[in-house]
């Protein structure tokens, strides 16, 4: 059984969470498991060392979870991709659109070096409104933004074409 296989196996299907009509992919069991863990760490870290990347960023919140883990792995610093209002230091903000609304993320002012080579990584790509302002806030920083991996893809959604140039993989993905 190949690695997208074996870690789609432990992502379970929520119907109709957080409402109707929604199939929510819930990664608990994924974390959950020791080895699937640390499988899905190798495969970001694969991505990201083939990149070049020389710092890692990770989007609030289960970004976190794989972006620092990969990041320590590789020996490379993390940059955490907040919420608005959460960083203590000066910051970027961008703003995207959500289903219902918009919301803003930023990252601090002194985030990256002019010019470091970045990946970025998130549990998901949907619609690609989050990754796609996480990586204009990594550019109005001076980075480049070298890789963009993620757990999981829902391919339908086009969250692809949100992300323009920047190299994308996904470890598992849904039609």
């Amino acid at each position: 059984m190949d690695i997208s296989t074996r870690l789609q196996s432990a992502i379970r299907d929520i119907p109709d969470f957080p409402k109707p009509g929604i199939l929510f992919r819930d990664i608990t069991p994924l974390l959950a498991d020791p080895k699937l863990f640390r499988e899905s760490i190798g495969e970001f870290a694969r991505i990201c060392r083939a990149s070049g990347a020389e710092s890692i960023a990770g989007i609030d919140a289960r970004g976190f979870l794989f972006g620092a883990t990969v990041a320590y792995e590789l020996g490379l610093g993390f940059v955490p991709i907040r919420k608005k209002g959460k960083l203590p230091f000066r910051t970027i903000t961008e703003s995207y659109d959500l289903e219902y609304g918009s919301a803003e993320i930023e990252i601090h002012t002194d985030a990256f070096r002019k010019g470091e080579r970045v990946a970025l990584i998130d549990d998901l790509l949907a619609t690609g409104g989050t990754a796609g302002a996480a990586i204009k806030l990594i550019r109005h920083a001076g980075a480049s933004v070298v890789a963009a991996a993620f757990l999981i893809e829902l391919c339908g959604l086009g969250g692809r074409a949100a992300l323009g140039d920047v190299p994308i993989e996904a470890l598992v993905k849904y039609p």
